[in-house]
């Protein structure tokens, strides 16, 4: 089995990311991952390589996500004012446009329906396969692949 270190420091960030794109928070993301990889180390026996370790450690992490929100008695935050914000440009002027390119984005999918809107944030954000998108959701690759093309046309026409 891979060295524990090597798999934390290879999928720190996606499992952080895919976290943030739940909860619009970087405190609860960055807890939760932390929590992802502590079960991870106790479950590790019970992976069986048959997906990727991303999609396994996701799959953790979305199950302890809701079973925060559970705890909590509530629902997702999906406040428009908690986009999120990654900036991968250099020069300032790339980020302002980009930024603002993103927030128009992030508010066309805030009227989404939730699952149309988990798989486009996987999708975007995760840089996930239809494959991994449909392991952690439960459903099949083709409509991971169907519910990401609507989403596009939904985005589309959507003002």
């Amino acid at each position: 089995m891979q060295d524990i270190e090597k798999i934390y420091e290879e999928y720190f960030e996606t499992v952080n990311k895919y976290l943030f794109c739940l909860t619009h928070n970087s405190d609860i993301s960055e807890e939760l991952t932390q929590e992802t990889f502590c079960k991870a180390v106790k479950k590790i026996n019970t992976y069986k390589g048959e997906c990727k370790m991303s999609v396994w450690l996701c799959q953790i992490a979305k199950n302890l996500w809701y079973d925060q929100c559970r705890k909590n008695k509530k629902l997702v935050n999906t406040k428009e004012s908690e986009l999120l914000n990654i900036q991968v440009l250099n020069s300032l002027e790339e980020q302002v446009i980009s930024n603002d390119e993103k927030i128009r984005l992030y508010k066309k999918m805030q009227k989404l329906d939730a699952q149309t809107r988990e798989v486009m944030y996987l999708r975007i954000t995760g840089e996930l396969s239809f494959k991994e998108i449909g392991i952690i959701l439960n459903k099949t690759e083709n409509w991971a692949r169907v519910t990401f093309y609507r989403g596009k046309n939904q985005l589309k026409e959507v003002d």
